[in-house]
């Protein structure tokens, strides 16, 4: 493989020991480089300026007596201020753009140690950015004396900029990742595969881009609330320096929606008695989060269009655009297809990155975790710390994972029902009473499928299972599982049989033909916790 250097000529190191004999006995950096022992170099580009062409021209002729096969290229490039880094920076990038540079079958490296700093600085955003794809060598003098080096050639050092290559740095990515993932998640141990595997596709989107994004999902989903984590996640790293603005659509309309999202002069319209600056403008350089975005107007919608594309727009009664650097997070709970009610441009504009988020009813493990986070949270309003008794958290876990509970608010149901217990119980601690309670409020507020099987009743619902699994069971098993048995063993208990039992669990199935031999499946399925159906009976 062919190695290439670019190099900036040291016009003060490169020139020590002038021209004379004692310049063989001091470190000159770019000499030195080409006389690196394991480290030959086929090609060498020097950047310089004509007023140093004769210096340029008498380390051409000494690495030529001094490693004849490196082919030294001289390369003009005239700055006015090699100090001034947007001159410096425009003029190396359009250097680095040489296809001379991006050839097949050739390492490339930049020689760090000569040049301005600048020079230097721009030298090294070009290769971390791949726009000149080389690694970076540096070369020091063998001794403490640069003007009298015992060594003349010193040393040198090879720094690859890809960091996937360093295993500590790619431990300590992953761990930052991580921590970006549970902070997108509000620290809750979500378990629903999809779920996480949907955020981890957020976090690489939300940190990679400022491109508009699409939160799709049931109403109490979380849209408004991700949305904003997505802005603090991008705040935090310094990728955002604005705001974030969070505007509900739904509660915009007519010349309203075009006044709240763009401004408006004074006199513009009756009632407009002072210039009112928009949203898109108080989220300059930050984020804005249109929730409902198909309730706005279609004629907001175009002017939201040309706001998107050019960031630019015309507040009412102005008589020039204004600009705003804004990114955009919309959401919506329904379907934008329409044309008749959502600009087919704008959603294609806006549906670049679209996330579904799914509904409580379809992240149903989810709910214990969730469940914590929301006891976390009533204790931060309140100042009160609040949890379940084993009971009481296993009978509302059966609710929670009953089918038949439609969960139609999603997490704000959930919450609301935490924050309604925690906010009643005495002592501290949510008991079965209160369960109870809290379970009819539910079923009356339309919490329960009307055409679901009614459950068997409270006093039936909560099973002891330390007679079945031991006094530890709560350490070996999740929630979860222990939610579910305890609603096979209810079933099991109000059954005449097995096979009474195992027509009422696998109905569903049993229609459909999917399994020969369902007792056989609940017997499984007891044996999995060391049970048999005799056993659980009374």
């Amino acid at each position: 493989m062919k190695t290439t250097v670019i190099s900036v000529l040291g016009t003060k190191t490169d020139a020590h020991g002038g021209s004379g004999p004692s310049r063989w006995h001091t470190w000159r950096p770019t000499i030195g480089l080409v006389q690196q022992d394991g480290f030959p170099i086929d090609e060498l580009h020097l950047i310089f300026s004509k007023a140093f062409l004769n210096l340029a021209e008498r380390v051409k002729a000494d690495i030529a007596s001094v490693s004849p096969e490196t082919h030294v290229i001289l390369d003009i490039i005239e700055l006015r201020d090699p100090w001034d880094f947007e001159e410096v920076y425009e003029k190396f990038y359009d250097y680095a753009k040489s296809p001379c540079f991006h050839e097949e079958r050739t390492q490339y490296y930049v020689h760090m140690t000569t040049g301005s700093h600048v020079e230097q600085i721009c030298l090294f955003l070009l290769a971390e950015s791949r726009h000149l794809p080389a690694k970076l060598v540096q070369t020091i003098p063998g001794g403490n004396n640069v003007l009298q080096s015992q060594d003349p050639k010193g040393t040198h050092t090879v720094i690859d900029l890809d960091l996937s290559r360093y295993d500590k740095l790619a431990k300590r990515f992953e761990v930052e990742r991580q921590d970006d993932l549970t902070f997108l998640k509000h620290g809750i141990d979500t378990k629903n595969e999809a779920f996480n595997k949907l955020i981890e596709t957020i976090e690489r989107v939300a940190v990679r881009t400022t491109d508009p994004i699409l939160l799709n999902g049931p109403t109490g989903a979380g849209k408004s609330l991700l949305a904003r984590q997505i802005y603090l996640l991008k705040k935090q790293s310094g990728r955002v320096k604005g705001n974030f603005v969070s505007v509900n659509c739904a509660t915009l309309g007519g010349d309203l929606a075009k006044s709240a999202l763009f401004g408006h002069k004074k006199g513009s319209f009756s009632g407009a008695g002072t210039d009112h600056d928009g949203f898109l403008t108080e989220a300059d350089r930050g984020i804005i989060f249109l929730d409902e975005i198909g309730e706005l107007p279609l004629e907001a919608q175009a002017m939201l269009l040309k706001a998107i594309e050019e960031k630019t727009f015309r507040p009412i009664g102005a008589t020039k655009d204004e600009h705003s650097d804004f990114q955009l997070i919309c959401g919506t709970n329904r379907d934008l297809e329409d044309p008749k009610s959502f600009r087919p441009d704008l959603l294609s504009r806006i549906n670049l990155w679209h996330f579904t988020l799914p509904g409580l009813t379809d992240r149903r493990e989810d709910i214990s975790p969730n469940i914590d986070y929301e006891l976390d949270q009533f204790s931060k309003r309140t100042g009160r710390h609040v949890s379940f008794n084993k009971e009481a958290r296993l009978a509302f876990m059966k609710f929670a994972l009953d089918p038949g509970t439609l969960w139609r608010g999603n997490f704000r149901d959930l919450s609301a029902m935490i924050t309604r217990m925690a906010t009643l119980a005495d002592r501290g601690r949510i008991t079965l009473e209160d369960v109870r309670e809290e379970l009819e409020r539910a079923g009356g507020a339309g919490q329960r499928d009307a055409t679901a099987k009614p459950r068997p009743p409270d006093g039936s619902e909560t099973i002891d299972l330390s007679g079945f699994l031991g006094s530890d069971y709560e350490e070996r098993f999740d929630e979860f599982d222990l939610a579910q048995l305890s609603h096979v063993i209810s079933v099991c208990r109000t059954s005449s049989s097995a096979a009474d039992a195992a027509r009422k669990l696998f109905a569903v199935s049993f229609k459909a033909r999917k399994t020969a031999n369902n007792s056989d499946r609940l017997t499984k399925y007891l044996a999995r916790f060391g049970l048999k159906f005799r056993a659980v009976l009374r």
